[in-house]
């Protein structure tokens, strides 16, 4: 079987790739557990040089990346830079604070001594999406590797060329033979991976249905999976918000990355007194986008990674029109590009409300009054992050604890933070990747006692 992935800007096949055959797949899978035998026993300090020697190697080729992420998903080359430099960040980050994440935990018993000690457990399987084609995979293997652990990566089909590029990361790096390995495979091969011995966790960054299926499989096999699946975030604006900074945050918080964001914010709620104001001011902000070539550097806008994305948001669209919304810009679609849409009046129970919606597409809200406005919030069956937007700081943390999803962030779009632990709540799934938390999801808590 062979796949390919195509500039979703110009149609232009980028890659062609030849999936593993059944022998070359199994060779793949006991590599790893062969190499995890000597990785795991390395230094720490070992394992700490080389992910900050994988950061060097990052920003040394930042273009060449950077161009390969445009190249395949279609995001303007200035956000793929950023994404290539945020991969280096998140290695320097763990070159630093892995020693004291992984120190010995000291606990007073009756023992002489007690303590817990943090080992790795083995290979990691890592299926991951295309949105964010480095970054996803590098907040996974930072921490996973330096841990002591070996890492399997199956990622998207579209975006197998920024899988090899990642691969050569860890080489050029310096890491061992096996340590991290790219499976061009697809995705029937999933069982047969999270089965295999070498196994030991999976974590998964994508659709809600793909992380159901991976979970069963996980549980089948008593193998540990972390999720970290859809969103649906709202972005509250209240009345005393800053409009100016609330407006400009918005236009981020939706349009990165042409929406294709699980943290994106999607339901923009807005105090019916400050409703119209924000509205107008955004509108015409979201109009005076660049849209264009995506290796132009003025590019702010590009095509969604691929057209059946582009149809499903179009289709998202008009079901949410039809159930009554307005549409106050945007709404046209040709092939993988999809205009940024705004989408006013629109209410529980239509689709653009309910359903994430992965592309350039801003449902606007009007609630009365806060209590409305967090009620509203909570509404959805994802969990994964919250935006509101007030000059009342001190106030605004009393509203922390409304929101069960697993994000609250004040005056600030929802992003992730290598020194924050990420991840969400309900149908966004369950586990935390980066700072501490997301090492200690794959390592062997071991308590060791001495009488």
């Amino acid at each position: 079987m062979k796949f390919y992935s195509v500039n979703p800007f110009n149609g232009e096949q980028v890659g062609e790739y030849q999936a593993l055959s059944v022998n070359e797949l199994d060779q793949k899978l006991n590599k790893s557990a062969d190499a995890f035998k000597e990785w795991s026993q390395k230094p720490l300090s070992y394992r700490t040089g080389l992910i900050k020697k994988a950061g060097q190697v990052l920003r040394d080729n930042l273009e060449e990346y950077a161009q390969m992420i445009t190249s395949e998903m279609g995001k303007p080359i200035s956000e793929s830079r950023a994404e290539v430099n945020k991969c280096a960040w998140v290695c320097d980050y763990y070159a630093e604070n892995a020693e004291s994440f992984l120190a010995e935990e000291k606990v007073k018993t009756d023992a002489s001594k007690s303590f817990v000690r943090h080992d790795p457990i083995g290979a990691v399987f890592a299926v991951m999406p295309w949105n964010f084609p480095f970054w996803q995979v590098f907040r996974f293997a930072a921490p996973t590797l330096t841990a002591g652990n070996t890492g399997l990566l199956k990622h998207a089909p579209n975006v197998f060329g920024c899988a090899e590029k990642i691969e050569e990361v860890f080489t050029k790096a310096g890491y061992p033979e096996g340590v991290f390995q790219n499976l061009i495979v697809h995705h029937e091969q999933t069982e047969k991976i999270i089965a295999h011995d070498a196994v030991k966790a999976v974590t998964l960054t994508g659709s809600e249905m793909a992380g159901s299926a991976v979970a069963q499989l996980a549980g089948k096999y008593i193998k540990k999976s972390l999720l970290e699946l859809g969103g649906n975030n709202s972005f509250i604006v209240l009345e005393d918000a800053d409009i100016g900074q609330a407006v400009k945050t918005a236009v981020s918080a939706r349009m990165l990355n042409c929406g294709q964001s699980c943290i994106a914010a999607k339901r923009f709620i807005l105090l019916e007194s400050i409703h119209d104001e924000f509205v107008e001011k955004f509108t015409e902000a979201v109009k005076n986008l660049k849209a264009g070539d995506t290796k132009d550097n003025a590019t702010q806008v590009g095509p969604l990674a691929r057209k059946d994305l582009a149809d499903q948001l179009n289709r998202q669209i008009k079901d949410t029109i039809s159930q009554g919304a307005t549409l106050l810009v945007g709404g046209e679609q040709d092939n993988c590009f999809h205009e940024p849409t705004i989408l006013g009046n629109v209410k529980p129970g239509m689709t653009a409300f309910d359903e994430e919606t992965f592309g350039p597409l801003a449902a606007i809200i009007k609630v009365k009054n806060v209590e409305e406005a967090f009620e509203l919030s909570e509404r959805s069956k994802f969990g994964l992050g919250v935006s509101v937007f007030t000059k009342d700081t001190t106030k605004s943390l009393e509203y922390a604890s409304r929101v069960t999803d697993g994000a609250f962030f004040v005056n600030e779009l929802v992003k992730s933070d290598p020194r924050l632990p990420f991840g969400g709540n309900k149908r966004s799934g369950y586990g935390r990747e980066l700072a501490k938390d997301g090492m200690m999801e794959f390592v062997n808590k071991k308590v060791v006692y001495v009488k």
